[in-house]
């Protein structure tokens, strides 16, 4: 199938972000609904978030990170495909993020799942079950931030497939 030839019915795939720990700002709140219904005319797509820990902030940073990580795998299935927005993952211009996303549909992939850790990243267990690392920069974001940028690169990149006008180059 090329993609030009995409409509949402046709693909399998569903995208999902996780990430740990609601957004409190109303402003990045907005922003990044207004990405994820844009995004729902290209891909099903759903932001999932995974409440902090009640007790959490009394814990160590390594068992933050292990709690925080048994909670996202318990969301993984086996067969989902799990990428982690880490600032040690690989680099991708917009362009090239579209033709990563494009091979994931390709190869009849049906569940792409995304993560943004907590605030000391992710568990081991969690970097062992990972198929892959993206970063979106060599800079640090808060983790409130990179919700909102991923969602707009995701946007960005389906507008790329399509040859729509939002990226210009």
């Amino acid at each position: 199938m090329l993609f030009a030839d995409f409509h949402p019915i046709f693909t399998h795939m569903k995208i999902t972000l996780l990430t740990i720990g609601k957004t409190d700002d109303k402003q990045l709140q907005s922003l990044i609904a207004e990405y994820t219904k844009r995004l729902g005319h290209y891909v099903p797509f759903s932001l999932e978030v995974i409440p902090d820990g009640k007790h959490t902030k009394n814990l160590s940073e390594m068992l933050q990170k292990q709690a925080e990580g048994a909670e996202i795998l318990k969301r993984t299935a086996t067969s989902d495909v799990l990428i982690l927005l880490d600032e040690n993952g690989k680099a991708h211009t917009s362009v090239g993020f579209s033709k990563f996303l494009q091979k994931k549909m390709n190869s009849g992939l049906k569940h792409l799942v995304f993560v943004v850790g907590g605030p000391y990243g992710f568990s081991d267990e969690v970097y062992q079950r990972a198929n892959g690392k993206v970063s979106l920069s060599s800079m640090t974001f808060s983790h409130q931030m990179v919700r909102l940028f991923f969602v707009e690169q995701l946007y960005r990149a389906f507008t790329i497939l399509r040859n729509e006008p939002y990226h210009h180059q």
